[in-house]
């Protein structure tokens, strides 16, 4: 054991997240200005970057510029948007621009700029493995895939992953609480996996591509969310602006708009994800089901853009550049045996029954994102009975078995720990594992959503530290959801049986509120028993 690894074995960090997109990014900068937690955040990736093949010219955030890391937890922090365009000399320019919607690539430079001011977070570091240690607390093992001797603290701290040194090496962190903000991955029918390459793509590597399959003389889209729309306004701009044909296919129902009124837009609130995580299970997804539209779809500008286009093309009695159906669903690719073309496509049409060929160069698959998997073995996390992760109301993961001798691991194999003997630590959030973006199931349509991040990230800030950091508001919609709020009510569902309170507390809903020493060992109690893009 080498004295930096020694050191680091001493070091015991109050947060380790994983992941460095924007909810963990927001969180990173929540916590930046509290003096007593200690935290780091580690990303693979060698700098901060949010879904850079859609950074199209002319896109925008589709929540307002409010909804930036930090605004809706504390308008007061220097990481907020405002401060961003002070300190960059553009808030005047921004005061002229009138718009609520920030330019998509502005806010990717902003959260780069937050990134590049944190001390906290680190990229180009991947997590390898997250194990409990023997005393209540986490050892979480990074390799640095670009290597820098520099842990920030002053002291070298690398270790070489297999003991014997080599090119890469690892860094070995003990932590009180873990955070997931691993985000999601692009969804991809099973009839084409085996197809994928530079002519069959995710539309997350569009911009990527887009001058690779500038020649094409057909090319396919899939899908009917925003990425779809945006990719198809595109591709009607330019490509077929010089003779090429565009298709544009979904398996939904049609090309609809997302919901967008102020009265929809309160379900993306706080009153509203404590309402969704109270209800059963079961309701929960019968709720979900029917939401599509407040989070998917496509937005009335693009709607409007798309049509636009395709009215000028048609002056002149010109046939429209673009075919598109809804109700089709891709069913087959293979290789066309019509020459120029690459592709033959089969889909099936769901209301008629019946299927149809069409021909193609390039097949660009908007067909939305799939949460990334957890990187925790089975059984280590209590699951319902889809195999989806139990998340407490304060967004702590429920463990099935405390800490006792379960490895979580993000793929390699280095054995299994022994069993860490129960923890000492005195916060409520301590030896707690917690997930941003992965619970959708849940707490309802919000957790995608960039509008409740910040408050994601309040919540979370309150739970590792034991007290209120940053005040979760109450009451800020004026919809009412549920009966509670609503007088007296006799009901038969189901009453929460182990609510927690923001603050990381017990809740009184249902349950006596615990006294502090109850709330010691949080994870050796027994568990009970917007915006998106679809096909």
């Amino acid at each position: 054991m080498t004295v930096g690894e020694t050191r680091d074995r001493d070091r015991v960090l109050d947060v380790v997240g994983v992941g460095l997109g924007p909810f963990n990014l927001g969180l990173a900068a929540l916590l930046d200005p509290v003096p007593d937690i200690d935290a780091l955040f580690f990303e693979a990736r060698p700098a901060f970057s949010w879904h850079p093949g859609l950074m199209l010219p002319g896109t925008t955030l589709q929540v307002p510029f409010l909804a930036d890391l930090v605004t809706l937890a504390d308008p007061t922090s220097r990481f907020s948007f405002l401060n961003y365009l002070h300190e960059h000399n553009r808030l005047y320019r921004f005061y002229f621009y009138e718009r609520f919607h920030v330019p998509r690539q502005e806010y990717d430079a902003y959260a780069g700029w937050v990134a590049a001011s944190l001390p906290s977070c680190r990229f180009g570091h991947r997590v390898e493995k997250v194990e409990p240690g023997g005393d209540g607390t986490w050892t979480i093992r990074v390799t640095a895939t670009d290597r820098d001797d520099s842990t920030g603290d002053g002291t070298t701290q690398h270790v070489s992953a297999d003991g014997h040194g080599g090119s890469s090496s690892t860094i070995r962190f003990r932590a009180r609480s873990v955070v997931f903000g691993v985000g999601s991955r692009p969804r991809v029918p099973e009839a084409v996996r085996d197809r994928l390459g530079e002519d069959v793509f995710h539309a997350a590597h569009y911009l990527e591509l887009r001058e690779k399959i500038s020649g094409a003389a057909h090319v396919t889209v899939v899908g009917s969310g925003q990425s779809a729309g945006e990719v198809v306004a595109d591709l009607l701009q330019s490509h077929a602006a010089h003779g090429g044909i565009v298709d544009w296919f979904t398996r939904g129902a049609g090309f609809l708009p997302m919901e967008y009124s102020k009265l929809g837009l309160e379900h993306f609130s706080p009153e509203y994800t404590a309402y969704f995580h109270g209800l059963a299970p079961g309701t929960r997804d019968r709720v979900r089901a029917g939401q599509d539209l407040l989070y998917k779809g496509l937005s009335a500008e693009t709607s409007e853009r798309i049509y636009d286009l395709l009215y000028e093309a048609t002056i002149g009695g010109d046939e429209p550049p673009l075919t598109y159906a809804g109700r089709c669903e891709l069913g087959e690719i293979a290789p066309s045996p019509v020459p120029g073309r690459r592709w033959r496509l089969t889909w099936r049409h769901h209301d008629e029954q019946r299927t149809f060929i069409r021909d193609t160069d390039v097949v660009v698959l908007a067909t939305g994102y799939e949460p990334t998997p957890l990187p925790l073995p089975a059984g280590f996390v209590a699951t319902d009975e889809h195999g989806r992760p139990e998340v407490d109301l304060d967004y702590r993961l429920k463990l099935r078995h405390g800490l006792g001798g379960r490895v979580v691991d993000t793929g390699r194999d280095d054995g299994v720990a022994a069993d860490p003997g129960a923890g000492s630590d005195a916060r409520p959030g301590a030896s707690s594992l917690f997930i941003q973006n992965g619970e959708l199931h849940t707490h309802g349509v919000g957790a995608p959503d960039l509008g409740l991040g910040a408050y994601r990230g309040a919540v979370i800030a309150n739970a590792v530290a034991g007290r209120e950091v940053y005040p979760v508001r109450e009451r800020t919609v004026f919809q009412r959801f549920g009966t509670s709020s609503l007088g007296s009510a006799h009901s038969q569902d189901r009453v929460p049986d182990d609510g927690v309170d923001l603050v990381g507390r017990r809740s009184t809903r249902g349950v006596a509120r615990a006294t502090p020493d109850s709330l010691l060992r949080r994870t050796d109690l027994a568990p009970p028993p917007r915006r998106q893009d679809d096909a």
